[in-house]
């Protein structure tokens, strides 16, 4: 533990944090601020059925590859993860997270613009797509297509894609008297199922849940924050001041330093929305679409949506643990009973906020588990081709099954670890094939198509 610690910590140091911020920055200015001029078109996309998807080439349809990302992306992270990003970087660290997100939704544009150029469509119509391939046959460098692959089958394997969410599944359903034995056997068969039937399977099973999931979960916050409407200007001002003078307002022996916010902010802000990862464009090239910049604006919803889902967490967690002047968090609460105990305090029941934090841990853990055996196989199918899917399938399997029996500090630095080293590799596609992006003819006359 104490090199995993070590060793995260150096490579979610200044190089990588730069890397992130500047080629969301980049991508920013250079499409003319996006993510604020094209959010209400790309928001259409999501609710008028366009024409081209019936006779567009890909595997399901924009909307379905869009929940299938999210499926991926809404996970514990944002209910866990935002906990433990506040209660270690304190209310400062949401505002390095929203930073992370703004700059990352042209990030995520311009991942999911490139992942539909450079896709493959296989003999039998299904298209193979995502980073791999546009480090392959855009950049030309199989190395690099390679070592990300290999990290993203690391991610799926060790990271976000099982032991992190079935940790928590198993958590939150022993609130239920359920037994980690039991937890394990039935998540597995349930991805089992669902995960045979491919990407097809996999997209109608997160279409219906993860709108519900995430709808359901944003309406309780939003009835904590009305509730305690009177304390929001402060939690806000917690959460301004405490991304440049974190001592202001956690006091001055906690040992929490501008730097350390932002480092926590920014690595948590990446586990929650993926931007930059490299992940969502896996899913964004099976969407029925042949305009690139049409999936690029549906794919750049998704950060939008996971920041939102995190930003309600984090406003929830400031309001039920502040003083006036300070934000003292519970003294013997972490992770999901922090939040839990946040959203009861802040409802007036706090059994309520068990049920509340519980019920969504299991719906947005389960998807995350099922979109990342998606990413994974791809990764895992691009290094070793479709004969040995059989085996990747089993061995994320196993993993799934023994993922309660595991401590959650030690899971978390995992998870960061193999993340950052799955961001690097897309990180220099992305801002080597700058000119692919930007260089859309649609650009050229200001419009999107």
């Amino acid at each position: 533990m104490n090199f995993l610690k070590e060793f995260n910590s150096f490579l979610w140091g200044f190089p990588l944090m730069a890397m992130l911020l500047g080629t969301g920055i980049y991508y920013t200015l250079r499409l003319r601020f996006i993510q604020i001029f094209k959010l209400k078109l790309a928001l259409s996309y999501l609710f008028y059925k366009k024409e081209d998807e019936g006779k567009s080439t890909g595997d399901v349809s924009c909307f379905a590859s869009l929940c299938t990302a999210l499926a991926g992306t809404i996970g514990t992270g944002n209910i866990v993860g935002v906990a433990t990003a506040i209660l270690t970087g304190g209310p400062g660290a949401m505002f390095w997270m929203w930073v992370v997100a703004f700059f990352g939704m042209a990030t995520k544009y311009a991942e999911s613009v490139l992942a539909i150029k450079y896709r493959r469509i296989n003999k039998n119509g299904t298209v193979d797509g995502g980073p791999m391939y546009y480090l392959q046959d855009g950049l030309h460098n199989k190395w690099l297509a390679k070592a990300f692959a290999l990290f993203g089958v690391g991610v799926a394997f060790l990271g976000i894609g099982t032991f992190c969410q079935v940790n928590s599944i198993a958590v939150a359903a022993s609130f239920f008297g359920i037994t980690g034995f039991s937890t394990s056997l039935w998540v597995t068969v349930v991805v089992a199922i669902i995960t045979i039937g491919g990407i097809k399977s996999i997209a109608k099973v997160s279409e219906k849940i993860v709108p519900f999931m995430t709808l359901a979960y944003i309406l309780c916050a939003i009835g904590v924050v009305i509730r305690n409407i009177n304390l929001l200007p402060n939690a806000l001002r917690f959460i301004c001041v405490g991304a440049f003078n974190p001592e202001a307002i956690l006091g001055g022996s906690v040992g929490v330093t501008m730097m350390h916010a932002i480092q926590i902010g920014m690595s948590r802000g990446i586990f929650c929305d993926e931007s930059g990862l490299g992940s969502t464009p896996i899913a964004a090239a099976a969407a029925k679409t042949n305009v690139p910049e049409k999936q690029g604006l549906i794919s750049m919803t998704g950060t939008f949506f996971s920041m939102l889902t995190c930003s309600m967490t984090g406003l929830v967690l400031i309001l039920a643990n502040s003083t006036t002047d300070l934000f003292v968090p519970h003294p013997t609460l972490i992770g999901a009973p922090l939040t839990a105990f946040a959203f009861g305090k802040g409802l007036g029941c706090l059994s309520l906020g068990s049920y509340i934090v519980n019920i969504g841990i299991i719906f947005f853990a389960f998807t995350t588990i099922i979109g990342w055996n998606y990413y994974g196989e791809k990764c895992f199918q691009y290094l070793s081709g479709d004969r040995w899917v059989m085996v990747y399938k089993i061995i994320f399997l196993a993993l799934v099954a023994i993922g309660p029996f595991l401590r959650l500090d030690t899971i978390f630095t995992i998870a960061d670890t193999v993340n950052g080293l799955m961001a690097i590799p897309n990180l220099i596609g992305l801002i080597f094939l700058r000119n692919v992006v930007c260089g859309q003819k649609c650009y050229g006359c200001g419009k999107i198509r």
